[in-house]
């Protein structure tokens, strides 16, 4: 992967990217149905909002600030007393925001500035395992760029993306034992070749090149597929060997527990 500053800055015009797209909405669009159900447009930036929130919290916490650690710790434990449910919880809490597009582009600044002053070998507390300040950016470029779907989908956008997707890409292949394990499957200790095209035409490989197990296609299907935002069937994403097969019907590059994904369209 890029180094920290380069995912920081995708990380950043990503942010502006989906900012472009909210701008200048309507009160009713943001009130408009996303394709996550019960989650309007303003629930897809609550979220976002929240949980740049809580990264900045955190990141500026294990940089030195006791005050943002001690934020970041409560934010962790009301989490746990709901673990079902404190991410549809505090996007509804976020949405009703009169100033939420303000709020939003604050708190996302703060953020990754936060991650851009984080000392090298530094571990972010999160609500899974600690990472690294590249990591914890990869994460949120991913969040932001699979919630921007959402959003561009309520809005009848063709959402045109960038190679800044590497990042969603990276964290899909990372992801495979995860995906097997929350499913509750064992994973193949075989490892697995992914070849993509991204969208400007670069060739963007991961594992052996003798793989028998491989997975090939669009770079930004392949974002859909591990984001759940796309159904396997409408993606020009192939693969060859059944275990490479059976991966792709249940890929996630989220945390959490298995996600529903889309219907076929």
């Amino acid at each position: 992967m890029a180094d920290l500053d380069s995912i920081v800055d995708d990380l950043r015009a990503e942010g502006d990217a989906l900012d472009a797209i909210v701008a200048d909405l309507t009160e009713q669009q943001w009130a408009w149905p996303t394709p996550a159900e019960g989650w309007t447009i303003a629930h897809q930036i609550g979220h976002l909002s929240w949980t740049d929130n809580v990264a900045e919290r955190t990141t500026s916490g294990a940089a030195g600030d006791t005050d943002a650690a001690a934020e970041f710790d409560v934010a962790l434990k009301k989490a746990w007393t709901d673990p079902g449910g404190f991410v549809d919880i505090g996007a509804e809490e976020e949405s009703r925001a009169d100033d939420l597009l303000a709020i939003w582009r604050t708190r996302r600044t703060a953020m990754v500035d936060a991650l851009s002053k984080v000392p090298a070998g530094t571990k972010i507390p999160w609500f899974g395992p600690p990472m690294s300040a590249a990591s914890m950016a990869t994460a949120r470029l991913m969040e932001t760029w699979a919630h921007g779907q959402d959003v561009a989908d309520a809005l009848g956008i063709a959402a045109e993306p960038t190679d800044r997707i590497k990042g969603v890409a990276h964290i899909g292949v990372r992801t495979r034992d995860f995906a097997y394990a929350v499913n509750q499957q064992t994973p193949p200790t075989e490892p697995f070749r992914v070849e993509l095209t991204s969208p400007s035409g670069q060739l963007w490989t991961w594992g052996p090149d003798d793989a028998s197990q491989r997975v090939t296609g669009s770079a930004a299907d392949f974002c859909l597929l591990v984001t759940q935002r796309a159904h396997r069937d409408d993606l020009d994403i192939s693969a060859i060997g059944t275990d490479a097969a059976h991966w792709l019907t249940i890929a996630q590059a989220f945390a959490g527990p298995p996600g529903s994904g889309r219907p076929p369209q």
